[in-house]
């Protein structure tokens, strides 16, 4: 789908028609990240845009947190709103395209982003970025949505077919600490890379 390249994002941020932004950190992540003992691992936020658990992150003693997104509009204000962020961690680029290695991926209005038809590769190049061992943690909608997309919605049994080919499911559950506005809409999930 053309309509969902760079520009289409760029655009949104631009004309501030971003609904997704909530302001903050996600409660869910944030109560995740507030469980991790070792602050040392590698995380990336794929479709970052604010940023803002990164930051959380970053007070809260991470220190090799990345942040990516395929629009440079919401990165540039990132990065002038938060200086002492390392640049190198700042990544403008398409997801199916980034390297790296991480041991923890965090999803927050990311998949519901893209075309459904992508899904299949979003789980696959999920699972090349991730260490073995590594998790995919997050929140999906589990919910359908009455116009075209994005988001896009989905269900819980939907992600689990898709994902236990590729994951081992640790956690597939309503999510009880969303925001207001999307109080039983949404499941969290825990993937594990348990390929060796």
């Amino acid at each position: 789908m053309t309509f969902l390249d760079k520009d289409y994002w760029t655009e949104r941020y631009s004309l501030g028609k971003t609904g997704w932004d909530i302001g903050f950190a996600s409660p869910p992540l944030v109560q995740y990240l507030d469980q991790i003992e070792n602050k040392d691992i590698q995380v990336l936020i794929p479709g970052a845009g604010s940023g803002y658990e990164a930051v959380y992150a970053r007070k809260s003693g991470f220190s090799k947190f990345h942040v990516l997104d395929f629009s440079g509009e919401p990165l540039d204000r990132f990065k002038a709103a938060n200086p002492e962020f390392p640049q190198g961690h700042v990544h403008h680029e398409d997801f199916f395209v980034h390297r790296g290695k991480y041991d923890l991926i965090l999803e927050q209005t990311f998949f519901c982003a893209l075309d459904p038809n992508l899904r299949r590769d979003y789980a696959l190049k999920m699972l090349s970025l991730l260490n073995p061992g590594g998790k995919l943690v997050g929140v999906w909608f589990d919910r359908e949505f009455d116009f075209d997309g994005p988001p896009f919605g989905g269900n819980a049994n939907e992600y689990k077919v898709l994902f236990e080919k590729y994951f081992e499911v640790k956690e597939c559950s309503p999510c009880y600490n969303s925001i207001p506005e999307r109080m039983g809409s949404e499941v969290f999930m825990i993937l594990v890379n348990s390929k060796i």
